[in-house]
Order: C-alpha cells, then structure tokens, then sequence
C-alpha cells in the first residue's frame, strides 16, 4: 500500500505501517480519554486519563495486528503465498494469493473475525473479573473498552459484504455449493458495493445529525464500495478468460534490453527507441532478470545516469508477475502486484518468450465474448 514503510514482521510475512496508524492511535486515544473513561470512572486525574487511555489505543491496534495477523499465519498453513500485512487507517490488510478451494477460503476468512471475538471476550472478562476482585476501575474501564472494540470489529467483519471477511465467508459458501468460483466472487462484491452504499448514507445521516462518527461510517463505506468494485471487475475478467493459457494472449517477440547497461546507455540505446513504457531486462546469460520503467528512468537525476546501472533502478524479478506459456492467463492474473503495473512475464526454460500487458488482456477478453456470442446458426427460418 503507498504510504507505508515496512516495520518489522509477523508470522514470517512483512509487516507494514502506513501513515495514518499513529492518526488513529491519537484518534482513539482521544475518545477514550476525554469520553469514555470519564463517563465510566469519573473523578480521576487528566495524567491518569491520558495514559490509561495511550495504553488502551496502543491495545487495540496490538488487537487489530492480531486479526491480521491469523489470517496470515492461516493462509501460510494452507499454502497459500502471503505478500505482507499492512496496518491502516481502517484497520489492517493482509495481501495474500488466491485460495485454491473453498473450505481453504473459508478458514482464511472466519480466522481474523474469531480472533477478534475471542480476544474481546477475553478483555471483556478480565476487565469484569479485575474490577470485581482488586477494584481497579480505571484498568478494568480498559479492558472491557477493548473487549467491546473487539466484540464489535469480529461482528463488524462478518458483515456478508466483501472485502469484509463475511463476505469471504458468503462467497467461500457459494463457491462450495455451486462449484463456481467466479460466480461466488461476483455475488459477493456485488453485496459489497450495495454494504458500501448503504454505510455511506447511515454515515451521511449520522453526521447531518451531528453525530460525528457518521464520518468514519462514510470512509469505510467509501472504501468497501471502491475495493468491492475492484473485486467485481476482477472477478468479470476472470470469467471472460476462463480456460485461456498465457500462450494465447501474450505478444512475442519481446523488446528487452541488458541489465548491466548503465542507465544513460540504456535511455539512449533502448528507452528512446521503443513504444513500450516498459521494458524486460535481461542479464548476462540471457535470462529475465525484472523489468524497467520509463517513469523510474526519468526519475534518475542525469548526474547519477553514468554510475547506476539500469538493473538498479528496476522491478526485480521476484516481485513481478511471471508464468509459463501453459499457465492459465487468470491465475497469471494473480500474480500481479501493485506498482508493477498490468504486466506478466512469460518464462518458459529459463527464456523470456513473450509478454502480456494490459492491451493482450483486453484483447483476449474481447474475443472470448465475440466467441461466446457465437453466430446464429438456427437462422432464420428455423422453428
């Protein structure tokens, strides 16, 4: 996610902060502190207040890296390549690859929403328990606060709306009983866009009646309803290309150029001569090595242009999408990842053979649908 800087790891997979967490921090503090812990324990100094309340915010977000974080331990026991996990202003992410069945799929999705419960019973409990045998109402005002949080974000999540995890929970359900996976994905992100409207106008109406959390409900709604479109268009596109292989799609020959170039030499000899604004690198044994483009280039100031090499300033090859001639094109899909761009690297022995970009997809896409369309054979005449 743009934004954010990696800070650590979890469950073996990167783990990332975006800027906006230590916002939300503050933001959390803050209702806890001046609202909350006034309302519950009133007569308590500002100092107490304000570190009761710095802890409790600092809890939550543990709680939050939690849920992420069994979604990502799950999806590893099940095989599945997890990218990173990301904590944000509306929660957390975790960027994973596809589950190849549905009951894989369903694991993942209840995992995060179950350990949120279980941690918010528990705090829930020990706040209930810690107030009743020691008296400590300011500890035990924040423990059950973040056993409600919690209560609320695993019920939150279950929500029958993708991308919450209820929607995954709905869309696992679907694709075990109908057997269709694109179908399932595309019912879910449909509930989706309608969750994301429908939060967007309880938002609206909230804060048009002063409540100013209605705010953080047109945010998230904003976000479900964007993400879910996403989701739809993949899952359209997945369905248009169902059976293709890669080979079928991909442009060959490919225009590539030697990573050991300096990036002055590259500009002059490759860059300027090609319409691609992208361009496969290949290294000295004549094997793909990532992919450079225009934009990075231009972004090298000219004093550097002699002493970088253009290998460098590149997208490795471990983070670009790769496949095999043979490969479906919409598991090649997958393997996208954001920044790279629309771009897949066909390998076959070790040996660039070809390229699809955002243009091979449309076109592939565009004569599955003529296909599926079909001529009339029945003609006129016919009964």
């Amino acid at each position: 996610m743009n934004g954010s800087v990696r800070v650590g790891q979890v469950v073996g997979v990167p783990l990332r902060m975006h800027w906006s967490v230590p916002l939300l921090v503050v933001l959390f503090a803050y209702g806890l502190g001046r609202q909350t812990l006034p309302a519950w324990t009133p007569g308590r100094s500002d100092a107490v207040y304000t570190f009761a309340s710095a802890v409790g915010a600092v809890l939550l977000m543990g709680s939050l890296l939690l849920h992420e974080t069994a979604h990502a331990a799950t999806a590893r026991r099940k095989k599945i390549a997890v990218e990173d996990v990301t904590l944000w202003a509306l929660g957390g992410m975790t960027r994973m690859g596809r589950p190849q069945s549905a009951a894989v799929a369903f694991a993942v999705a209840v995992s995060g929403p179950l350990t949120s419960l279980a941690v918010g019973g528990a705090a829930l409990g020990a706040g209930i328990g810690l107030h009743l045998m020691t008296g400590w109402a300011v500890p035990a005002a924040v423990l059950m606060w973040l056993g409600w949080a919690n209560l609320f974000l695993g019920a939150f999540n279950l929500l029958p709306a993708s991308p919450l995890d209820g929607g995954r929970v709905v869309q696992a359900l679907m694709w075990w009983r109908t057997g269709d996976r694109d179908r399932a994905d595309r019912a879910a992100s449909r509930s989706g866009q309608v969750m994301g409207v429908l939060l967007m106008v309880v938002g609206w109406i909230a804060l048009l009646r002063g409540v100013p959390g209605g705010l953080w409900l047109v945010f998230v709604g904003l976000f479900i309803t964007l993400v879910a479109g996403a989701e739809r268009q993949r899952a359209v596109i997945h369905t248009a290309l169902r059976g293709v292989r890669v080979a079928e799609a991909m442009s060959s020959p490919v225009t590539t150029g030697a990573d050991w170039l300096t990036v002055q030499r590259f500009i002059d000899e490759v860059a300027v001569k090609t319409r691609h604004s992208a361009v496969p690198l290949l290294d000295f044994e004549g094997r793909p090595s990532g992919i450079v483009q225009a934009r990075r280039l231009a972004g090298v100031p000219g004093a550097r242009r002699e002493a970088l090499r253009v290998r460098d300033v590149a997208i490795p090859l471990s983070q670009c999408a790769v496949a095999a001639p043979s490969d479906l094109l919409s598991d090649a899909l997958d393997g996208l990842r954001p920044g790279t761009g629309m771009r897949i690297l066909v390998v076959d022995g070790g040996q660039l053979v070809g390229i699809v970009n955002a243009k091979d997809i449309s076109r592939q896409i565009q004569r599955q649908t003529l296909r599926a369309q079909g001529p009339n054979r029945a003609g006129p005449g016919a009964p």
